[in-house]
């Protein structure tokens, strides 16, 4: 994953959005979105899957689990061939129920590349940003949030129009389908930023150049975005529903079939209890290609929000 904006609770009618590019080279094997078994034991996992390293750039769990990774762009000379795949830690994410200062201790010793993660528990009501060039993850509250291989709402030309344009789409979709539309066709911009709006990287400016618009494609043919995919939950009535949605791309850039998925009453309410471990029901659905459906169990706490509050600051107002 290379460039991400992520919306919690910026609209009554969409509390959760994410718009995501993945960007790769396509020599890469990679399964496009569906669910997959990390392990005998381990909770399904709806997403891509890195049919190289494994693990996933993006993922989700019927639990109320979810996680993104990007990497952290440094010149080759700084990175480590031999360090395990940064896909793995949304796997692992994804598998566990630690909380994050228990995850977080794991992960930041395990001697992975840079990396930018975040990570989502709706069951316990908790979203955090982490990334091993820090020290300690962020706990993120509402608010509209863009990354991509810098740090989180770095002001990079491609992660301060895919911002905007988000909140746009936001604020001026009355239904699933046109928000997904609004968010598709911002993924989809191949605008190049003049030089002087560039971030510096320590890559050579030519490749700056290449890797400054929001969809890439190399000149080549080798390198450029492989997916783009959508997490918008809708509320219907009393209850969540949320659609993931996933184009691919050939290197030619034509687009290949979509994959639409439909979670029913997911994100879970967060609640006090511990996590359930549910499991995923299969169900056919209208799409151009597949379709899976989730049914959780209808929690009875009565929460406005995707986030609990940060209890740090009730203690504070106290």
């Amino acid at each position: 994953m290379c460039l991400v904006t992520l919306a919690i609770d910026q609209s009554r009618r969409f509390p959760l959005v994410i718009a995501t590019n993945r960007d790769e080279f396509f020599n890469r094997p990679a399964a496009r979105l569906s669910w997959w078994s990390p392990g005998p034991g381990l909770p399904d996992i709806l997403g891509g899957r890195d049919l190289e390293a494994g693990g996933t750039w993006l993922g989700l769990t019927a639990a109320g689990r979810l996680a993104l990774v990007t990497n952290v762009r440094a010149p080759a000379a700084r990175r480590d061939p031999d360090a395990p795949s940064r896909g793995e830690i949304v796997q692992r994410w994804l598998a566990g129920d630690d909380a994050t200062d228990r995850f977080w201790m794991r992960t930041a010793l395990s001697g992975y590349n840079g990396f930018n993660l975040i990570a989502a528990d709706f069951q316990r009501g908790d979203c955090f940003f982490a990334s091993n060039q820090h020290t300690h993850p962020s706990r993120l509250e509402r608010g509209l949030y863009g990354l991509s291989n810098g740090t989180l709402d770095s002001p990079w030309p491609k992660v301060t129009q895919l911002k905007e344009a988000t909140l746009e789409a936001l604020t001026g979709s009355e239904t699933v389908d046109a928000l997904a539309g609004r968010l598709f066709e911002a993924l989809a911009d191949r605008s190049v930023f003049p030089d002087e709006e560039l971030p510096s990287t320590g890559v050579p400016l030519d490749w700056e150049r290449t890797l400054s618009s929001t969809f890439i494609r190399t000149a080549d043919q080798a390198y450029g975005t492989r997916c783009s995919t959508l997490v918008i939950t809708e509320r219907v009535n009393k209850r969540l529903v949320t659609h993931v949605l996933e184009r691919t791309f050939t290197p030619a850039g034509g687009m290949a079939l979509l994959r639409r998925s439909l979670l029913k009453d997911w994100p879970p309410r967060y609640t006090e209890a511990p996590p359930v471990n549910a499991s995923a029901q299969e169900a056919v659905l209208e799409t151009t290609d597949e379709a899976q459906t989730l049914e959780m169990p209808l929690r009875r706490t009565r929460v406005r929000t995707l986030l609990k509050p940060d209890p740090t600051r009730r203690r504070r107002a106290a």
